[in-house]
């Protein structure tokens, strides 16, 4: 059985230059809780301050600006809603902003983007503050919470594609060769440490899949997830190797996903990719955030049950 779709996919007979994106229905959003619509837009508003305080000597004015526009009704509504609350994303953010240090690793390419990242980050730490992290890598390996994604993807049940990091020192010299012949064959990415979803993420990425497959030009690769679900031991990991690993994270408890997105532009179809995603984000299904390379995803609680039902009808349960 399939999972009920927004989209037709491909559709025989000659191929068209380019197929256009089936309109997607417009879900009802929620009435409760902050409004996310508002706090993006002041989030935004502050980036445009932070950036014109980006040289070292205006620190004292950075942590002023924070204090003050963390305060105001829009931003405040959502950080009060987190497990930290107000008062400790402030200090967070201010410690994260104290130790920021530009790498080729992190997705924050400047101080700005590191705001950016931390304070939408903060919509899926709020809409999921009563889920348990998966503490450690033996809790994500063993978790009934998770399904094994090459289980499902040897029976043909998975409409996106992803890469394991190698786990052996030959294993890193084969993707190394690989990557010096056919250097733009795959994303350049690490790869999954962990290949294990919850069966609602699984049936997003599906269901983005068939939409992308049915939106883009045939020959365009399917849609290609760089990371799931990792474990708050990983999310320390990646710190000390200096990315824009943020603590707490939607990853950490399992309802985050990134997508590559740079990798689309020599197909022509980066721009229909990010036109799906921040679709979704608009009727209240996800949360996304640009972090270059790879795009964020976060699926909201509102959209749980519908995908639910949808795996529960592709597995034939």
């Amino acid at each position: 059985m399939r999972v009920p779709s927004r989209s037709p996919g491909h559709q025989s007979g000659p191929p068209s230059p380019t197929r256009r994106r089936p309109r997607v229905p417009a879900r009802p959003r929620r009435t409760d809780g902050p409004d996310l619509d508002a706090y993006r837009e002041a989030v935004g508003e502050l980036l445009v301050e932070v950036g014109a305080l980006a040289s070292a000597s205006s620190t004292k004015a950075r942590q002023v600006l924070i204090d003050q526009r963390l305060r105001e009704p829009a931003i405040a509504a959502v950080l009060d809603d987190t497990p930290q609350g107000l008062i400790g994303a402030r200090e967070t953010l201010l410690l994260e902003m104290a130790r920021y240090q530009p790498n080729a690793r992190s997705s924050a390419s400047d101080l700005a983007a590191l705001v950016r990242i931390y304070l939408l980050s903060r919509i899926d730490v709020m809409w999921w503050r009563d889920t348990s992290t998966f503490v450690t890598d033996a809790e994500v390996h063993h978790s009934t919470q998770l399904v094994d994604l090459e289980w499902l993807r040897r029976r043909g049940l998975l409409r996106f594609r992803y890469t394991e990091q190698p786990r052996t020192v030959l294993g890193r010299g084969v993707r190394a060769v690989r990557r010096r012949v056919l250097p733009d064959a795959t994303p350049r990415t690490a790869g999954l440490l962990f290949r294990r979803a919850r069966r609602e993420v699984v049936a997003l990425l599906n269901d983005i899949g068939r939409e992308f497959t049915a939106a883009t030009t045939v020959g365009t690769p399917p849609l290609w997830v760089t990371s799931l679900v990792r474990s708050a031991e990983h999310q320390y990991r990646l710190r000390r190797l200096g990315y824009a690993a943020m603590v707490p994270s939607g990853h950490c408890l399992g309802w985050a996903v990134d997508v590559e997105m740079a990798w689309y532009e020599r197909f022509g179809a980066r721009d229909t990719l990010a036109g799906i995603l921040l679709d979704r984000q608009r009727s209240g299904e996800l949360n996304v955030i640009d972090e270059g390379q790879a795009w964020h995803i976060c699926l909201a609680p509102a959209a749980t049950r519908r995908l639910r039902r949808a795996y529960e009808a592709e597995m034939g349960i």
